[in-house]
């Protein structure tokens, strides 16, 4: 690991304005991820700035009846939240498919929105890595792309985002608050939060330098079941081939995320209005234009039987 410097934010507005003055300035809370990727030399951050003191840990209700959850808000208290079991089901369950009991202590709402991928290529410094490197190239596309997207990627980069919590936010029309290094302060809907890959993969969202979460904002509870079904590898600590987080209605109707499958959690409208005509409708739907590589082409019948599993179990 290099050496950096690190210093404590007494408030969101301080941090960024931190982060926004200081050259290779990074947050840190959890540190999950972070922490993993300076071991590694991944990512190496010339100064941190820690926000775990800043307060934002807490779940509120909003006043159009929907929920409020600080950035610092750790998976373990969310995913346990009566309010989010009772109403937000299917992010619980999310929550609790992901990482392991220790890491869920520690991850934060913010962290887990803004963790990198665990795309091979990524990972490994003597391979070429667009997202690591930018202009290195990518070696996944001509190399093992068995774990990597199959839409949404680009000649630049076909990693996928990891996170589950994401993927149940994005069904839920989760918002992200921040504040910047000015001061101000704004609202981002998930759907627009991460970038397209593009040429420039390693731009990932749409923050600025400097900006801050500050908390994830739901709307009003959906009702209906809501589902979270995850298919992995093996069945503990690891990351997503294909999940799907749903929320369906008696009549059939609802909302499908799809994880495992792109650059952020995948929804499209036209899967949502597909979903009374069967998995297969909502499948296409969700995955038209997919160009899956020769090792992951099998995602696409996954995919398909994975919605087809959450539509049997929603319906009892």
């Amino acid at each position: 690991m290099k050496a950096f410097s690190y210093e404590r934010a007494d408030s969101p507005a301080e941090a960024a304005a931190a982060a926004a003055r200081t050259p290779g300035a990074r947050f840190i809370a959890g540190g999950t991820n972070l922490l993993d990727l300076m071991k590694l030399e991944i990512e190496t951050p010339a100064h941190l700035i820690d926000v775990n003191g800043l307060g934002l840990d807490s779940i509120d209700k909003t006043d159009d009846g929907g929920l409020r959850i600080g950035a610092l808000v750790r998976n373990t208290d969310l995913a346990a939240d009566k309010r989010v079991r009772r109403d937000y089901a299917v992010l619980s369950r999310a929550l609790l498919a992901g990482a392991s009991g220790q890491l869920r202590n520690k991850a934060t709402t913010a962290g887990n929105l803004l963790q990198r991928t665990r795309c091979p290529y990524f990972y490994d410094t003597d391979q070429p890595c667009n997202k690591r490197l930018p202009g290195s190239g990518c070696g996944a596309l001509q190399g093992f792309s068995r774990q990597l997207a199959v839409i949404g990627g680009s000649q630049a980069c076909i990693a996928t985002h990891p996170s589950d919590m994401a993927v149940a936010m994005r069904a839920l029309d989760a918002s992200v608050e921040t504040v910047g290094a000015d001061g101000r302060q704004r609202r981002i809907a998930l759907a627009d939060f991460y970038r397209e890959p593009g040429t420039t993969p390693h731009l990932e969202t749409v923050l600025e330098k400097g900006e801050l979460i500050t908390a994830v904002t739901l709307p009003e509870p959906l009702g209906g079941t809501h589902v979270y079904r995850k298919v992995r590898d093996r069945a503990s600590y690891a990351f997503a081939l294909v999940s799907v987080a749903a929320v369906i209605q008696r009549d059939g109707s609802g909302r499908l995320a799809m994880g495992g499958v792109a650059h952020k959690p995948w929804r499209l409208q036209a899967a949502d209005l597909a979903l009374p005509q069967g998995a297969k409708a909502a499948t296409d739907a969700l995955l038209a234009g997919a160009t899956p590589t020769d090792d992951n082409a099998f995602k696409l019948p996954l995919a398909q039987r994975n919605v087809s599993a959450v539509l049997a179990q929603a319906k009892g």
